[in-house]
């Protein structure tokens, strides 16, 4: 491999050309990396290539999943024709570069694979529709024994596909799929049981989702839901998952989430699945945030968004090698801003805020770097996977020869990899302590067989007050698994003064035991209201009454402004919601919409007795309408009904100074038949359009209700108003609406400007008619010039117009001034391919002839012209 040792390279660097930035040699010459860090190239090419995926196991050997094969369709075919290999990279002599690469298998059906996760001589590789388990029976470090672990998954060559497994410090595994998954089967497509042995039906469950099973693959169960494609669940020791989460690209609004158990993250609306495009009441004010309905009620709220990028790998940092700034903190591969960068976090309530960003190592000089995964070696240093490439998204790529793995550690650290002998027990309690997840998973499970043998290191480890209490908490864990343990160090964790820890115990208990409720009581008063966001989480699907009495118990400590509570306490009540809700009116005051907690859960109950309580917050004028809007939102989440219709018609009885907007988001939210066969409904739509006819108001309510008594006055709001944005919009509804034939009809009965001015209103529409009808009057020679050249014009206005401009003009039927009218419409057109089909037709502008100038005739002249010179 190329020497990677680099004196200055910032100015070595601005010296290479480009196709000298591509060589190898220069990898580590192209990045920024943080002080008090040291990046070396741990391997490139030609060793390995687009390397998308990456785990370290517990002999610190980097185990790669390449991804040469990516979208064939899109970036062509192979010329290998073998598949994508998965590689073993080792560093034997601890310089921190890969001496040796051994291809652990390739094969015809391993194309672009999206997770690889390794357990001692097995490999999980996730690519849909597949979950495959490697074995190696004989220790050559090839794969001897191929299984499906689960199939029948969507996204096959897609990024939003099944991604890989991790880790948790229960021992369990943890991954997740994006919004292509949609389902999985068994290998032997037999439908999956949850925890309860119940089939799981994946049509309840919303686009991108994360999972759970035992190291057996069994009992499977969703942990989240409603993520548009997180690429990688990262799980820290307290048993708490984190996950970024890709938006629809150009939004700003890639995120990191806290991942609530049984959540909904927001990517599409709860009850119609509609895209977060779609306007809604009480739409978010930023984009980022609209983009993941975080007004909505029910949708958990992001920890940070990190903006528009491409966020692939994670891991939590539980190291020590590393400078202290980084440790216990999110660390996160994003190849789309070309970083790997730490994101930590503080408590928030019952959740979490970022607190800024950490950099790690950053493609400042090298747009080419796109990192794809991170993890943590069994020394405590960084693996970064980097794709190496111009491009990234659009499923695009264009360089398919390089790749480079990179190794991050203090500056003249060696790779040293700490070796145990898990067949002792103390040794495999040492062995747990290792900030890599392939070293924990090993000592893990050495440490349940060792059983009641290991039991006296574990508690020793668990009552150790002088190391970080993520280490001490893995301790509890496994005691957890061991049967028969003794319960003093469960205990002492309920009782522990980190909160952390006894939020861990609470989660232990609870996959131990089938009722746990008992446990849950013990937390249900606990001052942090993290520990008392578990407790609520932890009664979802609980319908015993000591649940109820839990959550009540919750709700009444409940101060309100905490989103994260609320959300939690929500979770609680699922499918609950008709018990609960009475149980709580009679606990709180007769006006629970004027506390800030009555307000939050109001918002948020799911119940039909709920109706009267929203329709008191939403009619309460001593506040301001824009904070009311949210509970006006909150009555989508209901069925229509006569409790819920019966409620909007009382709120447009109530006068206030803001009544117009107050009745039309009432009547906005209202079934239509309800408010048409109503005589109250009719009554009050009747009197709001008279109000707001001439405004928007008036276009929204008349794009719900669809009126045919109203196409007259749409026609003379589209001729009064059709040089404004809501002229056009009427025009629009009202060819959409009345149909062609009676716009024409009416058009026929119009003088010469009026003609004109409704043809104007159709200018922007797109539609098939509007463009039928403009495209006709520009050709139609029994019109008006006029009125011609202006239907020319306005056949421009949109993008099918301009497509319609362009055939007129390649049929040369436009000419004289309806032609330059028609030009005229579409010299602004946006569309490079529209501009080349149109530039033949614009007139060529006219060189500029200079004149040479005169001989001065005198002397005087010459001066004259000296001094102007001058």
């Amino acid at each position: 491999m190329d020497s990677v040792a680099v004196t200055n390279p910032d100015s070595i660097y601005a010296t290479l050309s480009e196709p000298e930035k591509r060589f190898s040699r220069n990898a580590v010459a192209g990045l920024k990396v943080a002080d008090g860090l040291e990046a070396t190239l741990f391997a490139s090419e030609p060793n390995v290539v687009n390397p998308i995926n990456i785990d370290v196991d517990h002999r610190g050997r980097v185990w790669v999943c390449e991804a040469y094969n990516y979208r064939p369709a899109v970036n062509g075919r192979s010329e290998l024709g073998q598949g994508d290999r998965i590689l073993i990279l080792e560093d034997k002599d601890g310089d921190g570069k890969a001496d040796v690469t051994k291809v652990f298998y390739q094969g015809p059906e391993i194309n672009a694979p999206l997770g690889i996760w390794v357990m001692g001589n097995k490999a999980i590789v996730s690519q849909s529709p597949y979950v495959w388990l490697f074995t190696d029976t004989n220790g050559d470090d090839k794969a001897d024994k191929k299984e499906i672990l689960f199939k029948g998954i969507g996204g096959t060559q897609s990024d939003a596909g099944i991604h890989a497994f991790v880790f948790g410090p229960d021992g369990k595994f943890y991954f997740n799929y994006g919004n292509a998954g949609k389902q999985l089967v068994d290998g032997q497509d037999r439908p999956l049981l949850d925890k309860y042995e119940r089939p799981i039906d994946f049509r309840q469950y919303k686009q991108g989702v994360v999972f759970r099973c035992e190291q057996d693959f069994t009992k499977v169960e969703i942990m989240a839901e409603n993520f548009r494609n997180g690429f990688e669940v990262a799980v820290d020791s307290y048993g708490t998952m984190w996950q970024s989460d890709q938006e629809e690209p150009g939004n700003g609004g890639d995120r990191v989430s806290y991942v609530m158990e049984s959540g909904n993250f927001g990517y599409v609306d709860e009850m119609t699945g509609a895209s977060w495009r779609l306007n809604r009441t009480n739409v978010e004010d930023e984009v980022p945030r609209r983009h993941w309905h975080q007004n909505d009620p029910g949708v958990v709220p992001d920890l940070l968004e990190t903006g528009s990028g491409f966020p692939m790998g994670m891991t939590i940092y539980e190291g020590d090698l590393l400078p202290r700034k980084y440790w216990d903190q999110i660390i996160l591969a994003d190849a789309g801003q070309h970083y790997v960068s730490g994101f930590p976090v503080e408590n928030d309530g019952a959740g979490y805020k970022s607190t800024g960003v950490i950099p790690i190592i950053e493609g400042t000089k090298d747009k080419w770097f796109r990192p794809t995964d991170v993890c943590v070696a069994p020394d405590g240093s960084l693996i970064v996977s980097d794709w190496y490439d111009p491009v990234i998204g659009s499923n695009q790529m264009k360089d398919r020869s390089r790749g480079r793995i990179f190794r991050i550690a203090p500056p003249g650290t060696p790779y040293k990899i700490p070796v145990f002998d898990l067949s002792i027990p103390e040794q495999a309690v040492k062995a747990l302590q290792s900030p890599n997840l392939s070293m924990r998973y090993m000592a893990w499970n050495a440490c349940v067989k060792h059983g009641w043998n290991a039991e006296p290191f574990l508690e020793e480890l668990f009552n150790q007050y002088n190391i970080s209490p993520r280490l001490r908490v893995r301790a509890l864990w496994v005691l957890n698994r061991i049967e028969g343990f003794n319960y003093r160090s469960l205990d002492i964790a309920f009782r522990h003064i980190n909160p952390n820890i006894r939020i861990a115990a609470l989660r232990a208990v609870r996959q131990r035991n089938s009722d746990p409720t008992e446990y849950i009581k013990r937390l249900t008063a606990d001052p942090d209201p993290q520990v008392r966001r578990e407790c609520a989480l932890a009664i979802n699907h609980n319908h015993t009454y000591e649940a109820l009495d839990v959550w009540l118990q919750l709700a009444k400590q409940y101060k309100g402004k905490d989103r994260w509570s609320v959300e939690a306490l929500s979770i609680g009540a699922y499918d609950q919601w008709e018990r609960i809700f009475p149980a709580w009116l009679e606990r709180t005051g007769s006006k629970p919409w004027l506390t800030d907690s009555g307000k939050d859960i109001i918002w948020l109950a799911r119940t039909r007795q709920a109706i009267p309580y929203l329709e008191a917050a939403a009619a309460d004028t001593s506040v301001s309408f824009k904070t009311r809007l949210r509970y006006f939102r909150a009555f989508d989440f209901f069925r229509a009904g006569y409790e819920k219709s019966q409620a909007l018609l009382n709120v447009l009885s109530v006068n206030s100074s803001d009544r117009i907007e107050v009745s039309k988001l009432a009547l906005l939210h209202l079934d239509k038949s309800f408010v048409t066969n109503s005589q109250q409904g009719r009554t009050a739509l009747n009197k709001l359009l008279d109000e707001t006819y001439g405004t928007e108001h008036y276009i929204d309510l008349m794009t719900r209700y669809e009126l045919e008594s109203e196409n007259d006055r749409l026609l003379k709001m589209a001729l009064d108003k059709s040089d404004e944005v809501v002229g056009r919009d009427a025009g629009a509804l009202l060819l959409e609406q009345a149909g062609i034939s009676y716009v024409t009809d009416k058009l026929a009965g119009l003088n010469e400007a009026k003609k004109s001015a409704l043809l104007a209103s159709f200018q922007t529409v797109g539609s098939s008619e509007s463009i039928y009808l403009l495209r006709t009057f520009a050709l139609d020679n029994n019109e008006p010039v006029s009125v011609r050249r202006n239907a020319a014009k306005y056949l421009g206005g949109s993008w099918p117009g301009e497509e319609a401009v362009v055939k007129l003009l390649r049929e040369d039927r436009l000419d004289g001034a309806v032609k330059e009218a028609a030009l005229e419409g579409v010299k602004n057109a946006f569309r490079e391919e529209i501009k080349a089909q149109l530039a033949p037709y614009f007139p060529k502008p006219k060189e500029e002839v200079k004149e040479a100038p005169t001989a001065p005739k005198s002397k005087k002249e010459r001066r004259r012209r000296r001094r102007d010179r001058d």
